[in-house]
């Protein structure tokens, strides 16, 4: 079990004025990733601040990382709140994990969390080829989670409550972890090499209409994961499916990084997100945590 000391960070943009350039970014263009340290994937946002989503659905299949370089680590979730705008205060989420240690040996594992509070280990077992179906609903402060492993039957729903909504965006995200230390704030993990994951039948329901990523009450935009010195393996996101409910994030390997596969260079006008760094909540880890406690 991880102590609070050194907990995960997962959260894409945090700090006010970083969320405020990714809603720069986002509104000048949609078609190309914002660049994140630590999310590749979709995000929508409807730039409404009387619209607020209550549901969001997603699938994927639990992929079977290449752990031979060590250790490494990445999650894979669908979420609400976190995002863009410089409003995020926090985050309901429910995903897998898949953890390489030093000896290359990759385990999966399933969760959720509640920002503020600590993230949860959910008692689901995961095997990398298992298609898992996943769902996040809040009405008021109450919150639903749940996780079905569609191979095996499996499901575990989680009926909770928190003061702390955030429902202002909806995601679905391919992360690296970031490790936060007392002082020194947090740094993404290394990435573990997961080859490709793929989300399919994705859905967000917002004032009780239903859509797609690509619906037109909101507007989508695709995420990029890329450390900002090209040390460590990034992600990005392909493109949508026809009718917005698919697609798929590959990994990239450190020496593709470097090489800036985005073409922004340094900023290029894109925001960077250069990661959490707030001790916020009187520990560690501000509550933009998951993994082991």
């Amino acid at each position: 079990m991880k102590s609070r000391a050194v907990p995960y960070c997962a959260v894409a943009v945090t700090a006010t004025l970083a969320l405020a350039g990714a809603a720069s970014a986002r509104a000048a263009t949609t078609d190309q990733p914002v660049v994140s340290s630590n999310w590749a994937g979709y995000e929508v946002d409807t730039n409404s601040s009387e619209q607020r989503f209550s549901q969001v659905k997603g699938s994927w299949v639990q992929p079977n990382a290449d752990c031979s370089s060590g250790e490494g680590d990445a999650a894979f979730w669908i979420g609400l709140g976190g995002g863009g705008g410089g409003n995020a205060t926090g985050l309901e989420q429910v995903g897998t994990e898949i953890k390489c240690d030093a000896n290359g040996q990759g385990t999966s594992s399933a969760w959720y969390e509640l920002i503020p509070e600590a993230p949860v280990t959910l008692d689901l077992t995961i095997n990398p080829g298992d298609h898992v179906s996943a769902e996040v609903d809040v009405d008021g402060n109450n919150v639903k989670v749940s996780l079905t492993n569609d191979t095996t039957g499996k499901n575990v729903t989680k009926d909770l409550t928190t003061d702390n909504i955030d429902v202002s965006t909806a995601e679905w995200i391919a992360e690296a972890p970031s490790q936060c230390g007392d002082a020194s704030g947090c740094t993404p993990v290394t990435l573990a090499d997961f080859g490709g994951v793929d989300f399919s039948s994705a859905s967000a329901t917002a004032d009780g209409h239903t859509g797609t990523i690509a619906d037109s009450q909101w507007t989508g935009a695709p995420l990029a994961l890329s450390a900002a010195d090209g040390s460590t393996g990034g992600a990005t996101p392909g493109a949508l499916s026809s009718d917005g409910t698919s697609f798929s994030v590959s990994y990239q390997p450190a020496e593709v990084q470097t090489s800036d596969p985005y073409g922004y260079g340094s900023d290029g006008g894109v925001y960077i997100d250069p990661g959490y760094v707030d001790p916020g909540y009187g520990y560690s880890d501000p509550g933009y945590g998951w993994g082991s406690f």
